[in-house]
């Protein structure tokens, strides 16, 4: 009886996470020095939360990982009920974005391209009105996920128009860079340990 109950405490444990307590503590470290701040810890942010949460909602849209959408839209919304911020439907927005910036340079000709970018500009400054800058932060952050060194140079010129201040310009790039590298790890494991659960289950493993 006793090694039955002490077999299910195990089988409990483990099923809290596939990669282990370590790993995750590390992950929700980098979590707080990304998104939320850790207090006397963290480096400056340029960006603010709301728009770091904006771009880890941006990345969760483009790798179609549905948790990581839930969780960010959740703390969006949160942040703009508590600032106070002017109603939008940014969540369709965001859907456009994502459309437009699934769009790369080395899949259409030169006259697409040159079209693509003027329609992206009107778009962009429509966004631009509701949120500065940030239509031109996601494409940096899509473009640095798929190392798209075209989008990073279109958007790039965006923020150095944004940004006169070069330490301000550094900090705004490596805010960005930031979430990216997060969001890369956590929304292929939201996406994929579901897959990994059920292939174990096969071998009678269960995590």
């Amino acid at each position: 009886m006793f090694f039955f109950g002490f077999i299910k405490m195990a089988e409990y444990a483990v099923r809290e996470s596939i990669q282990g307590h370590p790993f995750n503590d590390v992950l929700n470290e980098l979590h707080a020095h990304t998104l939320p701040g850790a207090p006397g810890e963290s480096d400056p942010f340029t960006l603010s939360e709301l728009e770091r949460e904006y771009l880890a909602y941006a990345l969760a849209l483009y790798y179609q990982c549905d948790h990581c959408q839930q969780h960010h839209g959740r703390l969006v919304d949160r942040i703009r009920s508590q600032s106070g911020a002017t109603p939008w439907d940014w969540r369709a927005e965001f859907i456009k974005v994502i459309l437009f910036l699934r769009t790369s340079r080395n899949t259409v000709s030169s006259l697409e391209w040159h079209g693509w970018i003027q329609s992206w500009r009107r778009f962009a400054s429509r966004i631009h009105y509701r949120q500065p800058g940030l239509a031109c932060y996601v494409a940096y952050a899509i473009g640095i996920a798929r190392a798209d060194e075209s989008l990073m140079e279109l958007a790039f010129e965006s923020l150095h128009d944004l940004w006169n201040e070069d330490t301000a310009l550094l900090g705004v790039v490596r805010d960005i860079d930031r979430v990216v590298v997060f969001m890369k790890a956590a929304t292929s494991k939201n996406r994929t340990d579901p897959i990994v659960r059920r292939q174990l289950a096969t071998r009678g493993i269960r995590v």
